[in-house]
């Protein structure tokens, strides 16, 4: 694969996940405006239980920029109440929060400070004072508001601006017991959510039509020729070197900085190269031998610096910076797949590979290669004790180490999606 259809893999891959990303909140605008609005069109919480004995209730300030979405699109904001006692009067009114602080200056008063409807639960803090407040009813500042004994529904068309939402007695009278629903209009949402899927679907022609231009062709002429049935189709090798330093090995942690650095970069290009080959897989059952190539020759390098260190100690050879093959005491090939499976692409890399990663997670340590607390580091650490009192590597203790990395990496390799086969519980070749 030249480099021009890399690019055009990248390219489907993220206008996938833009396509994806419009589908998705489509649909949920859809739904929302289809199944959870009422007889009004208006996306409503439950009842909210509001009991205090102050004189005011205020929400937290909202503020609303014009460059926000309800300039163009408009947007209607409703509060219905019902007073807990027969026959009370409720006041419930919106206005500018400067001037709902000047008129409650020195007013006990309370202000939302969160609530949550599932479960029901609303929190306050106070705001302290000892003035009694005039009617809310006689003030001329509120942009919306209404009064009178039983229900009351107030709504407002929402404008750009910093607003507060009061509740109160109608008489201006302390405590203050009602309960409150809060409700939002957005006569647009569906048209809009429509237009999402619409265009989701059409970026998504355009993804899929990127990613089979850039996989299409014959397969590969080079590719590696197929395992035999009693094989598996990943091969781990290691070969300890002799003599080994009784004393290097406490200080390869130091000398491997660069590649610790290089492999970070190398780890995040994978997880890239990863989701294009799913991509690619789940679309026309084919790995792309490009991305193949250097996914293995990440799995490759990771393996020669963790055979150098903590995962084997087997060498004294500094590894090369290098994905290909050969040429080092440590490697590791993996047989070229002319098909792979569209269905298990889905599911094997995480939910059939489970029980893999626990025995892994038990070989190499909780947080992976490196991490230190599993069995490979810490026989490598007995391996270089033993080393620098003995000069020598114990035969068993290494066998083992080699067994339990040719586990690990069948795992890492069934997981990057280059086989279908999958890995045998056993720690042999």
């Amino acid at each position: 694969m030249k480099a021009g259809k890399v690019i055009l893999l990248v390219f489907g891959v993220l206008v996938l996940l833009v396509a994806a990303g419009l589908l998705l909140g489509g649909g949920a605008s859809m739904v929302l405006d289809r199944h959870f609005t009422d007889a009004d069109g208006y996306l409503a919480t439950e009842a909210i239980q509001i009991e205090t004995e102050n004189y005011a209730v205020l929400s937290e300030t909202a503020r609303l920029h014009r460059h926000m979405l309800w300039e163009r699109w408009p947007a209607t904001f409703r509060v219905q109440a019902v007073p807990h006692r027969d026959g009370a009067a409720v006041f419930l009114g919106i206005a500018s929060t400067e001037r709902v602080a000047e008129y409650l200056a020195g007013v006990p008063h309370a202000i939302v400070e969160e609530f949550s409807i599932r479960p029901n639960r609303i929190t306050f803090r106070r705001a302290p004072g000892t003035d009694e407040p005039t009617s809310p009813v006689v003030q001329r500042f509120w942009a919306a508001a209404v009064s009178g004994p039983g229900e009351q529904t107030l709504e407002w068309e929402v404008v750009p601006g910093d607003w507060v939402l009061v509740l109160m007695n109608a008489d201006g009278s302390s405590g203050v017991h009602a309960s409150v629903s809060l409700g939002l209009r957005l006569p647009w949402l569906g048209r809009v959510g429509l237009g999402l899927v619409v265009g989701g679907a059409l970026v998504l022609l355009i993804g899929v039509a990127s990613v089979l231009f850039a996989v299409r062709g014959p397969a590969p002429l080079d590719s590696a020729p197929p395992e035999s049935p009693d094989s598996y189709p990943v091969r781990l090798t290691g070969e300890r070197t002799e003599p080994l330093s009784s004393a290097l090995w406490l200080l390869k942690w130091l000398l491997l900085l660069p590649h610790y650095i290089v492999l970070g970069v190398l780890w995040a290009g994978l997880c890239v190269s990863w989701l294009c080959t799913l991509v690619s897989i789940v679309i026309t059952g084919r790995y792309p031998r490009v991305l193949f190539d250097y996914n293995v020759g990440v799995l490759r390098w990771t393996w020669r610096v963790g055979f150098y260190s903590y995962q084997a100690l087997g060498t004294d050879r500094y590894p090369p910076f290098s994905l290909r093959a050969g040429g080092y005491p440590a490697d590791l090939e993996i047989v070229y797949p002319q098909r792979l499976s569209r269905g298990l692409a889905l599911v094997k890399w995480w939910l059939l590979a489970l029980p893999q990663l626990v025995l892994v997670g038990l070989f190499q340590g909780g947080g992976g290669q490196h991490s230190g607390g599993g069995l490979v580091p810490l026989l490598s650490l007995y391996a270089g004790v033993a080393l620098l009192f003995t000069g020598r590597y114990p035969e068993g203790v290494f066998s083992f180490i080699m067994g339990m990395n040719r586990w690990t990496y069948r795992v890492m390799a069934y997981v990057i999606l280059t086989t279908d086969r999958y890995p045998p519980f056993r720690l042999d070749g």
